[in-house]
């Protein structure tokens, strides 16, 4: 009898891999799904754009995610989010950056929109529209600041609507708050590269949010993979347990 419950005690005290593989599993994927949430929350910032003013890349009511960055880290072709009381009261506008601090920028010339002598191509324009719907003087940027414009040039009020202004239309660095990464919603991902802008220097790098969703992504799998195999590793244990019957039995 003694025996007999020595060996059941020691094979129920016998580890199950598999168990542990599971709730290794579930930790993991915990501390990858949350870890990804939270550095999330705290490199991004959601962002519902109202007008259309920079469609066709974001349309109105779009739903974008936005990287809080320094101003002095933006560059030529980003699309930002700034505020400026002389451009909207105390509301967050979203442009793109075509001339920083030093850049003499003006329009047209063929068509095209130059910076300091040099014709942009534009590819995130709407297909067959101008780069401006009128041409407008050359302004030279003024340090520290940017001169923004909306993709959507026909109907957007950017710095050519405040050219007149004691700045010339131009933004504070100090104003912009982040960079737009990406259209969430709908979901139409990452901003396309502004290559044009390669010409006159290096671009911003994109932010991290491809690993921030990769974490999330697959700290969700790993807790639903692991969750769910003790169950069907118990299911299929109990299939392939061979039957016992006790000596003697016919």
């Amino acid at each position: 009898m003694d025996v007999g419950a020595a060996g059941y005690d020691k094979g129920k005290s016998k580890a199950d891999p598999g168990g542990i593989l599971s709730g290794l599993a579930v930790a993991l994927g915990c501390v990858l799904f949350l870890g990804g949430f939270a550095w999330g929350a705290v490199l991004y910032r959601p962002y519902t754009v109202p007008t259309s003013s920079m469609a066709p890349t974001i349309a109105a009511g779009d739903r974008v995610l936005a990287q809080r960055v320094d101003g002095g880290e933006v560059r030529r072709g980003d699309v930002v989010v700034f505020t400026d009381k002389t451009w909207v009261s105390n509301a967050a506008v979203v442009k793109r950056v075509v001339a920083v601090g030093g850049d003499t920028v003006a329009c047209c010339t063929e068509g095209k929109l130059t910076v300091n002598g040099k014709q942009i191509d534009e590819p995130y324009l709407a297909k067959g529209s101008l780069a401006e719907i009128q041409d407008f003087a050359t302004v030279t940027v003024p340090k520290g600041r940017l001169f923004l414009l909306g993709d959507e040039r026909s109907g957007s009020l950017d710095s050519t609507a405040h050219l007149t202004d004691a700045a010339s239309g131009t933004v504070a660095r100090s104003a912009v708050s982040a960079r737009v990464d990406a259209v969430v919603w709908p979901m139409n991902g990452m901003l396309q590269r502004p290559t044009g802008f390669e010409q006159l220097g290096a671009l911003s790098s994109p932010g991290p949010l491809r690993t921030v969703v990769a974490l999330i992504a697959v700290g969700g799998v790993l807790v639903l993979g692991g969750g769910a195999w003790g169950p069907i590793a118990n299911r299929l244990g109990r299939r392939a347990k061979p039957r016992t019957e006790p000596a003697g039995a016919r």
